[in-house]
């Protein structure tokens, strides 16, 4: 069957690969499920892989299929499987589980181990093709009435992770009640954490490059967060004129503005990095003043990266959720679709585009 893949380490190396179709038997004790991919989102993550900035192949291949956000069809299930069952609509986790004492419980998401298994991403093929089969437990049902919201699913578990990552650590506070937001980026991440915020009620300020109007503005307004162009007002100005925010979740894909963030925090604040940056970029930043402002303002800085199966389940009921609190605004990130995996160069193309906000493939009709 066909699938899009990289030869990694090569740059600009995206191919068609013949690979054979998958065998539901290969997951042992009856927890195989196969699923038919209907769509899978593309993102930077996938173009910086072509472009050989990370990636690897699994063992014994010299190719990565690509394709990390998924939305297919159940086919078939093992004899085990009773949470999901043919004609369902599911998605599918992407980091797979080392032998760290996190990877065994089931929290493969923030796993010690320097060598990570990631579907598409690295050591293991990942959804670009017609079929797949995988473990039940990082299956994940997605209810018919969602499925034109389909490869939002990866995104939003992302999402969702970076903002419960900062609830979760700011218990260190014992009382802590963010009122004000600001979210870094207005790509898909940026728009669907302002979704998570707003659905709690915190003044969310969604801050990007460019000005309004603009569709990720739209977006983000519909949703009741204020849109922001850095081209007219900078991080500093912001905090002077709203307050400093007490939460910040950065996802630029611009480690400058990463570090830029950390000049606004409020006081017990805390700054969620999301952005993969696999660049060079230096930068000067004023070191002594973020030291002194961060002890002595008790703020706290984490990196977020990747979602288990319990991210996506909160991730999908909020989209439930925000399907009713801001009908028809979420099916707008889904800009630009390709159809057929024999279009994959124009894939490539179109995550060059600024119009482009998601771009996704259409494998199969379903």
């Amino acid at each position: 069957m066909k699938a899009v893949a990289v030869y990694p380490g090569k740059a600009h190396s995206i191919h068609l690969e013949d690979i054979p179709y998958p065998d539901i038997n290969s997951i042992p004790d009856g927890r195989g499920v196969l699923v038919k991919v209907l769509k899978v989102g593309v993102d930077a993550t996938d173009a910086e892989i072509n472009e050989a900035l990370y990636g690897n192949a699994p063992e014994g291949s010299d190719f990565l299929v690509l394709g990390h956000e998924c939305f297919g069809v159940v086919e078939q299930v093992g004899a085990a499987v009773r949470h999901v069952k043919p004609g369902d609509y599911v998605t599918c986790t992407v980091r797979r589980p080392g032998d760290s004492i996190f990877d065994r419980i089931g929290r493969s998401d923030i796993t010690t181990e320097e060598t990570y298994y990631e579907r598409g991403i690295n050591l293991l093929h990942g959804y670009l093709t017609e079929y797949f089969v995988d473990d039940m437990e990082y299956i994940i049902k997605v209810p018919e009435s969602l499925k034109h919201l389909h490869v939002l699913c990866e995104p939003a578990s992302v999402a969702y992770k970076a903002v419960d990552e900062a609830i979760h650590a700011q218990r260190r506070l014992q009382v802590w009640e963010p009122r004000t937001a600001f979210v870094l980026g207005s790509g898909q991440i940026g728009l669907l954490t302002t979704m998570i915020l707003r659905l709690r009620g915190i003044r969310t300020f969604t801050i990007a490059r460019s000005e309004a109007p603009n569709l990720k503005a739209e977006i983000a307004e519909a949703m009741g967060a204020t849109y922001v162009s850095t081209r007219k007002k900078s991080l500093a100005e912001l905090a002077a004129q709203v307050g400093k925010p007490d939460l910040i979740i950065e996802s630029t894909g611009h480690s400058g503005v990463a570090f830029e963030a950390m000049e606004v925090l409020n006081l017990n604040g805390a700054l969620v990095w999301t952005s993969i940056t696999g660049g060079d970029r230096r930068i000067e930043i004023p070191s002594d003043k973020i030291n002194l402002q961060w002890v002595l303002g008790n703020k706290l800085m984490l990196g977020s990266v990747n979602s288990n199966f319990r991210h996506f389940e909160k991730a999908i009921a909020d989209l439930g959720f925000a399907e009713s609190m801001f009908p028809g605004v979420l099916q707008r990130i889904l800009t630009h679709p390709v159809d057929g995996l024999d279009n994959y160069r124009k894939v490539m193309e179109l995550l060059e585009d600024s119009s482009a906000l998601k771009v996704y493939v259409n494998v199969a009709e379903g």
